[in-house]
């Protein structure tokens, strides 16, 4: 009995599954439609930003078109000009053009001194002329207490070897007159021994032997006394070198510390180089002088070209201060308007672009609600709000 009642609990168990069924699948159904039905509006949604988009890059292709428009109009408007008014126009952009080149120059022109030199000068303009002949005149000094310097250096110096070498004449000459003796000894030794031992005669034996001795000894005394002399001289000239050195390098410290301040000050190596500083400060200011003179040139001439421009009631005058040339050189005018030509054909194609795609998108948006049936008031807002955006 259990085996037939596990055999018909296996029957029944595909009998509820396939009762569920039906069920399950409606909500799968309800629910894919309800994620198409979602996926078409964020679409839709998709869609009208792109239009909005789209409307946002014509308007500005649009008012870029019409300002390349003017731009074009002004151009033909001064080429059709009498002679004589342009000739005033010429007249007027050619100084424009002329000075604003020389500006360009001084800008461009590479700065022989830094702005802070440049400053500093400026600063003790009237202490500079003093400040260089004041450091030319210390570097002299410097370099002549410098030579000064070494010339007692080598002076002590010489001295000092000239006192080495007298002291050791001195320990020679001792020696050999120590020797000498020694040799007077030995000779009297020999004279008393031949003179009483061989009854010898020894006479001038002892006459040679006491005047060489007598001669060596007064010989080897003059010149010891005479190197004692020498040393002394060498001491007291030695000493006088050293004084004088000091004294020296006194004023050598003091000169060195005034022109190494005068260095640091200045930023500079020597005199020479702050004496370049100073002239090429001068030059700056000539060309500053210059330069503001030009300034001032050109504003006038500016004004005066924007003023003979608008007389013809041009789109821009003032754009004409930064194309002067144009206004000088048929060729460079040409230039402009061909740029300009190109430039409106490109914004053109672009607008006939944008406006192409902006039909698509709407047609396209209107045939997925007309297929889907979906007009639920926040797409039609939308949508709405695309149709009363200002095109052109």
């Amino acid at each position: 009995m259990g085996l037939f009642k596990r055999k018909k609990k296996q029957r029944t168990q595909p009998q509820i599954n396939r009762a569920a069924q039906p069920k399950r699948l409606s909500e799968e159904v309800s629910q894919e439609a309800a994620r198409n039905r979602k996926d078409i509006q964020h679409y839709i949604i998709n869609c009208c930003e792109q239009i909005i988009e789209a409307k946002k890059e014509l308007e500005e292709e649009k008012a870029e078109y019409r300002i390349v428009s003017d731009y074009l109009n002004d151009i033909q408007t001064l080429e059709e000009l009498p002679d004589e008014d342009l000739a005033e126009i010429h007249n007027a952009a050619e100084n424009v053009h002329k000075l604003d080149r020389l500006r360009d120059e001084y800008q461009n022109a590479e700065k022989k001194i830094s702005d802070s030199q440049f400053a500093q000068m400026q600063q003790e303009e009237d202490k500079i002329p003093g400040a260089i002949l004041r450091l030319q005149t210390n570097e002299a000094y410097q370099a002549t207490v410098k030579k000064d310097m070494n010339y007692l250096e080598g002076e002590k110096t010489e001295w000092h070897y000239n006192k080495l070498e007298l002291i050791h004449q001195q320990k020679i000459l001792k020696l050999l007159s120590f020797v000498l003796f020694g040799v007077f000894a030995m000779s009297v030794v020999i004279l008393i021994v031949l003179q009483a031992g061989f009854y010898q005669d020894t006479r001038y034996a002892w006459i040679f032997v006491l005047f060489a001795a007598a001669v060596s000894g007064f010989c080897i005394f003059i010149k010891m006394t005479s190197n004692q002399t020498e040393i002394k001289r060498s001491e007291v000239n030695m000493n006088h070198a050293i004084e004088l050195l000091n004294k020296i390098k006194f004023k050598y410290v003091n000169v060195t510390n005034a022109v190494d301040y005068a260095r640091e000050k200045y930023r500079v190596k020597n005199s020479y180089e702050l004496n370049y500083v100073w002239e090429q400060y001068l030059n700056e200011v000539k060309e500053r002088e210059k330069f503001e003179k030009t300034n001032q040139d050109l504003q006038y001439f500016n004004d005066k070209l924007v003023g003979l421009l608008k007389r013809y009631r041009l789109y821009d005058a003032e754009v004409w201060i930064n194309r002067s040339q144009a206004l000088v050189d048929k060729n460079e005018m040409v230039e402009v308007k061909h740029n300009l030509i190109v430039r409106r054909q490109k914004l053109r194609s672009r607008i006939e672009f944008n406006s192409k795609s902006i039909r698509e998108r709407r047609s396209e948006i209107d045939s997925i609600l007309k297929k889907q049936n979906i007009n639920t008031p926040e797409i039609r807002g939308i949508i709405d709000s695309i149709d009363h955006l200002r095109v052109g």
